[in-house]
């Protein structure tokens, strides 16, 4: 089994506003570069200093120690559970040590009588404040976007132990991880274990699965001794049909795990047995991904979508856009949208799939589905947050409800966001799948995306996805 590199396990995942966090973020790593370059150049010319070489070289060696010296160490997680007062300690601290190589690069390179003291000592001494006090205004923008209740997920433990009982307290008490602990599970009895006031028991381990069914759980800590594998492995076994991140508290690699990394939630050593590839700042890279491309897709093909919606409408009697319910992000519902390519609009309990020479397609909708034009509109979706460019094909609800009791893991797919291309149909598994195996390979490749995503792999799918419509035969 692949392990990936270490990280911390307690970053908060952003499922509601990841690009709203990502340009914070963003502005967040920037902004000691941005104020010490504009402010040097804010002093020099209120004391009437002419901006010229010697100033524009300073510029550029401030640009390079700020980006060096000035950046963020740790992880947003980290970054929002700190005081101000720490915050503002670190980066005087910083800024001090910025300083003195300023000097000793002076001292060396003999420039610092082209300078003049009072712009560098005002100069010097502003840039901190300013700094300080933009990292605490974004701090707290931060905070207010990270504990919408939109971004909250339910965690409950499996296993009551002093580990299990001491990660529950430090949850309680940092909600800048966006969870809240809903309860325990465990085979002994309350007064066996002598639970604390305060500390809910909600059963056995065998009732986690029917809990996190019914109360939308979205997160399993397995705090189980590692003497008893077996359990956990039942336990994993059970849990197989949910879309719950699962953590191992503190340590297994045995068993075939998706985005599995080691880290810790301040401080308790976790496993990450089952997580969606999008926590902290990942899932901005990918949420900023999205709203870019979309957005410059609907402008550009703005026309096109214009002239679809109005030869749909023409040739064949229905709506413009058909609406399909489909599973989402954590297995919820969601609309996706598409241009009508049939002359029935099927979004009951049994949904027959399209297939070559079908005799429901519109003559439009044969020329729409050949060249996947009739996807165009699920960039309002991604828009929307309910889909991603890239990610597992959302299949119709009632697909979905035959194939998770027919294929193991099926479910896990959903830990993302679904996506108008993925992984399986850039390798050929596009458009109907006739036979259980066919849909077992779509669910391997849904998988491996998981296991394996990055930026780059997004990238190449869109590409691949792109050459791929002009040669495709299985698009019908």
């Amino acid at each position: 089994m692949e392990v990936s590199e270490s990280s911390p396990i307690g970053e908060p995942i952003y499922l509601k506003k990841s690009f709203s966090v990502g340009v914070l973020y963003f502005l967040w790593v920037v902004a000691p570069s941005l104020l010490a370059t504009t402010t040097l150049f804010a002093v020099a010319r209120a004391y009437g200093q002419r901006f010229h070489e010697p100033y524009l070289i300073l510029e550029v060696i401030v640009l390079a120690l700020c980006i060096i010296i000035m950046q963020p160490v740790r992880q947003l997680a980290g970054q929002l559970t700190s005081r101000k007062t720490s915050l503002a300690f670190e980066i005087a601290v910083r800024w001090l040590l910025l300083l003195f190589l300023l000097l000793l690069i002076g001292y060396v390179t003999k420039l610092t009588e082209d300078y003049s003291r009072l712009v560098l000592g005002t100069w010097a001494l502003v840039t901190p404040i300013l700094i300080i006090l933009a990292t605490v205004a974004l701090q707290r923008s931060l905070r207010v976007l990270t504990l919408d209740v939109a971004n909250i997920r339910k965690v409950v433990f499996a296993g009551f132990n002093e580990t299990s009982l001491s990660l529950a307290e430090r949850i309680r008490r940092n909600p800048e991880l966006c969870m809240s602990v809903a309860g325990f599970f465990d085979d002994r009895s309350a007064e066996r274990l002598s639970m604390p006031a305060g500390t809910s028991l909600r059963g056995g381990l065998k009732d986690i699965a029917d809990c996190i069914q019914k109360e939308n759980i979205g997160v399993i800590f397995v705090a189980l001794p590692i003497r008893h594998l077996q359990r956990v492995m039942d336990l994993l076994d059970d849990l197989r049909d949910t879309t719950a991140s699962i953590y191992y508290v503190p340590d297994l690699f045995m068993v075939d795990l998706i985005q599995s990394r080691t880290g810790d939630i301040l401080g308790i050593p976790v496993v990450a047995m089952c997580e969606t590839p999008f926590h902290g700042q990942r899932g901005m890279s990918k949420r900023i991904l999205d709203v870019t491309v979309s957005t410059a897709s609907l402008i550009a093909l703005s026309p096109l979508l214009l002239v679809i919606g109005l030869l749909v409408k023409v040739t064949s009697p229905g709506p413009t856009v058909f609406r399909q319910r489909r599973y989402g992000l954590d297995g919820e519902q969601i609309t996706v949208y598409k241009f009508r390519t049939m002359t029935v609009t099927e979004d009951g309990p049994v949904i027959r799939q399209a297939t070559a020479d079908d005799d429901r397609t519109t003559l439009i909708g044969k020329f729409l589905r050949r060249y996947s034009l009739d996807e165009l509109p699920q960039l309002i979706n991604v828009l929307q947050g309910r889909m991603s460019l890239v990610g597992p094909r959302p299949h119709a609800v009632a697909h979905n409800e035959m194939y998770r009791k027919l294929i193991k893991g099926y479910m896990v797919r959903h830990k993302v966001l679904p996506g108008i291309t993925g992984l399986a149909q850039v390798n050929g598994l596009r458009g109907e799948t006739r036979t259980l195996e066919q849909m077992e390979a779509r669910v391997h490749y849904d998988l491996e995306y998981l296991r394996h995503w990055s930026i780059m792999l997004d990238l190449k799918i869109i590409a691949k996805t792109a050459l791929m419509i002009l040669r495709d035969k299985k698009a019908y």
